[in-house]
């Protein structure tokens, strides 16, 4: 009875830390999974990583999680954890937190967006552009669709002038999925301007999140 006490005790045991261990795995140095790949490939994407797509995380990944670490105010310890692949827009089961903005129409126009206004931001500010957007959304001060928040009047100038209906290229669509994924590198921002041009008073007074190329992210 005690023996088979015992081992029923060291079954549970071994599938609970299992268990544990597969929910809170961390890619770092020497892992290989599709996790791997999928956080080289973005980094590749975004000039941090210029080694194989292979799943393999080895010295040049390393070096380049790291880099992106340094520059996303990040812990710099070279290991994807939570917040690094929160950072990175890569999730668990890799659903997007608003439903509203999944579909294909809403993605175009998203990234309608992101190329009428940022086109000339680097990419991170590219994404933290479409990022407002989905905040927007998800505000009940703001309409609660992604074509609502777009064309809300008075919202963006590239609406009235018609840049809005201009081709994205495929660097605004990656921003605009970037941004669909999770990865808010706004900080939760509901607006941003150009410190160079913007006249508005109101604007000026809003608490910034931060400051990414020529836009000034805020709340």
């Amino acid at each position: 009875m005690k023996k088979k006490i015992i081992i029923i005790l060291t079954v549970f045991i071994f599938l609970f830390s299992a268990l544990y261990c597969t929910s809170y795995a961390l890619s770092k140095y020497g892992s290989v999974s599709d996790e791997v790949k999928t956080i080289q490939t973005k980094l590749k994407r975004w000039g941090y990583y210029n080694g194989n797509v292979d799943g393999i995380f080895g010295s040049q990944t390393l070096k380049a999680v790291r880099w992106f670490q340094s520059k996303n105010g990040l812990t710099v310890d070279g290991i994807a954890g939570p917040k690094t692949l929160a950072a990175m827009g890569i999730f668990s089961n890799n659903v997007s937190s608003n439903n509203s903005a999944s579909s294909t129409s809403d993605l175009n126009l998203l990234a309608r967006l992101v190329y009428a206004e940022a086109r000339g931001e680097s990419y991170t500010g590219q994404v933290a552009v479409a990022a407002v957007v989905l905040n927007r959304v998800k505000s009940s001060s703001f309409p609660n669709t992604v074509s609502g928040v777009i064309y809300q009047p008075g919202a963006f100038s590239v609406v009235n002038d018609g840049q809005i209906n201009l081709t994205p290229n495929q660097t605004a669509m990656n921003a605009a999925q970037d941004a669909i994924n999770g990865w808010d590198p706004s900080y939760g921002a509901l607006y941003y301007f150009n410190p160079k041009t913007a006249t508005s008073s109101w604007i000026w007074s809003r608490q910034v999140t931060v400051t990414i190329g020529n836009h000034r992210f805020c709340k």
